[in-house]
């Protein structure tokens, strides 16, 4: 029985890492830089060795100071979370072999678009549409299954016009 060196598949991912939005959605007062982490769990499968679709859910929860009221026409300041479940495509783009010409480490191209839903409701009442595009590394490490890799990602919040990125150290397991 031969078996492959680098595993494809149904794959599971944990991404996690800081984030940062730059205007946070609101109606009016200051829209302060806001930082804060996210973390993604993705379900996907390979169709071959270049392209990848899944599914996810992710979560962040972002820092906004006291003068941060959002929509809540001063109701409300703060901080705030978003839940956000949605699909996502990978591009691996340039591979490159290692010492028995196996293509361990990728470099890839991963965009997304979730729906996303936010806390407190009296804050941001409103959900919206999150896409999100960027670059990354991946690379297959020789346990077969399992890869790591680290990408940053641009965000944009579609119908608020709020943008952000994220940089998210992640692993993946291939079944």
């Amino acid at each position: 029985m031969t078996f492959d060196e680098v595993e494809r598949g149904v794959y599971f991912a944990v991404y996690g890492g800081p984030s940062w939005i730059a205007n946070p959605p609101a109606s009016q007062g200051p829209r302060p830089f806001s930082s804060g982490q996210m973390a993604q769990v993705e379900l996907g499968v390979d169709l071959g060795e270049r392209l990848s679709l899944g599914v996810f859910f992710m979560g962040s929860a972002n820092t906004a100071g006291s003068d941060y009221i959002g929509y809540s026409q001063g109701a409300a300041s703060g901080d705030f979370t978003m839940l956000v479940p949605g699909a996502v495509l990978r591009a691996r783009l340039v591979g490159f072999a290692d010492s028995q010409e196996v293509k361990r480490t990728w470099i890839y191209a991963r965009a997304g678009a979730g729906y996303a839903m936010f806390s407190p409701k009296k804050l941001l009442p409103d959900s919206d549409i999150l896409v999100f595009a960027g670059p990354g590394v991946e690379y297959y490490t020789r346990l077969r299954h399992f890869s790591v890799g680290l990408e940053v990602t641009g965000n944009y919040l579609a119908s608020k016009g709020a943008f952000g990125f994220a940089v998210a150290p992640n692993i993946r397991y291939a079944f």
